[in-house]
């Protein structure tokens, strides 16, 4: 008996967990686990809408490289360079920086955002050995 009241207890227990994780209003079994198969089901569906877009947005980056803006000022000991771009991807700013150290510019400071758009903004000078030999 009391193996019999641990088991519906238990139950009970998991099925209010899954009327909470699904935001379930649904007050008897049936209800909660139909309403965890459609919530369940539209998970999926966003998965597969969120793949499609990232396959999407990879094969435009194949195609389109991001347009960007990028000026570059020279200051008394050092330069000033400003990145923009409409649009972020991952990796950007690791290329970036690899690019500036295979020119050989050391990087002081910067300032980074990259949510929405990318920016970046970096103060720094070329590197010592480097501008000896220019």
């Amino acid at each position: 008996m009391v193996s019999r009241e641990n088991k519906r207890a238990s139950l009970h227990e998991k099925l209010q967990l899954l009327r909470s994780i699904t935001n379930s209003h649904a007050m008897n079994k049936t209800s909660i686990i139909v309403e965890a198969s459609k919530y369940i089901e539209g998970l999926k569906q966003k998965v597969e809408r969120l793949t499609q877009d990232i396959a999407a947005a990879q094969s435009s980056n194949d195609q389109n490289p991001l347009p960007m803006e990028v000026t570059v000022e020279t200051l008394e000991k050092g330069f000033l360079i400003n990145v923009f771009s409409d649009k972020s991807c991952p990796g950007l700013l690791v290329s970036i920086l690899e690019a500036f150290e295979e020119m050989g510019l050391n990087v002081h400071e910067a300032r980074v955002s990259c949510t929405e758009s990318f920016r970046l903004h970096a103060v720094g000078e070329v590197n010592y050995l480097i501008s000896f030999l220019i």
